[in-house]
């Protein structure tokens, strides 16, 4: 978790440090001053009830996360004119401040909810279980979930979607998943976004940027793409959201679930390991109730 910048203390899960929070005081009855497992034991926890959530509503969950403008919300806009007539969605917005985001997502007539997360800069599972209050999951085939911009603290907490998909401007440095690991490593999909601009930007090498994403031992799909001219990599990354739709239905109705590369303090769990469902990290399908070998 964040115990560089201090954001493991969020606006959903300060509640379990203060008062008569769970984690406020110590088996001796002292004040906690180690709370980090805790809070993420906690979030885990929250986490695998939002999963389920999810899937006793047949919604396929989507954490998107980058860099701040790397084009997250450009991505959803074009994306949700393209599915309109096909499939339901709605969005989670996580920002620090403001509801800029979700107005633009209203705007294409979809129900959006922000949640303003203050000083903490990423989501954790606690508030986007707050934010599911206010959406109304019956009909949905997808929810996105915008994460903060941000390429370290997103990558440690799992919010109970079902898969990563992160999202690396050609504005931005090829090396950046050498240069942010975690995120890059348990990503379920990659895009490299803006790609229009390529032509611009002879600095930035596709081919860099893809070896640095396999260096990490991730064989993830990697798609470029540019959400202004919705090219072939656009419409792939259409097809790769309808084909994971399928996948999550066939599961779900095989009385399996599906969860991310993402992992307890950000790492990945190898896909021969199984867990439990509602208390699992890694890549893999997993059987609802019990251990499952997809």
């Amino acid at each position: 978790m964040c115990d560089t910048c201090g954001c493991n203390i969020t606006p959903g899960n300060r509640h379990l440090i203060e008062g008569d929070g769970a984690l406020a005081t110590t088996k001796e009855g002292h004040a906690a001053v180690e709370v980090l497992e805790g809070l993420l034991s906690a979030n885990d926890h929250q986490a695998a009830h939002n999963r389920q959530h999810f899937d006793s509503h047949k919604v396929l969950a989507i954490n998107l996360m980058s860099s701040p403008g790397a084009g997250k919300t450009a991505l959803l806009e074009r994306t949700i004119e393209a599915l309109a007539s096909e499939l339901t969605i709605a969005v989670v917005e996580g920002d620090l401040e403001t509801e800029n985001d979700a107005e633009r997502i209203r705007a294409k007539g979809v129900p959006a909810v922000q949640i303003a997360t203050g000083s903490a800069c990423h989501l954790d599972a606690h508030m986007v279980h707050d934010a599911l209050h206010q959406l109304q999951l019956d009909g949905l085939d997808l929810l996105f979930i915008e994460n903060v911009g941000n390429l370290v603290c997103p990558a440690s907490f799992d919010l109970g979607h079902h898969r990563n998909v992160t999202l690396l401007s050609v504005t931005e440095g090829d090396d950046k998943p050498a240069k942010y690991p975690v995120m890059f490593r348990g990503s379920d999909l990659v895009l490299i976004t803006k790609e229009d601009l390529l032509p611009y930007l002879e600095e930035f090498s596709v081919a860099r940027a893809e070896g640095c994403v396999r260096a990490l031992a991730n064989p993830a799909p990697i798609l470029t793409l540019s959400s202004k001219s919705q090219n072939d990599g656009f419409k792939q990354w259409l097809d790769w959201l309808r084909s994971e739709l399928a996948h999550y239905q066939r599961h779900l109705q095989a009385g399996q679930t599906l969860s991310p590369r993402l992992a307890k303090g950000g790492s990945v769990v190898g896909h021969t390991h199984d867990h439990h469902a509602g208390h699992t990290h890694g890549h893999h399908d997993h059987h609802l109730g019990h251990h499952h070998h997809d």
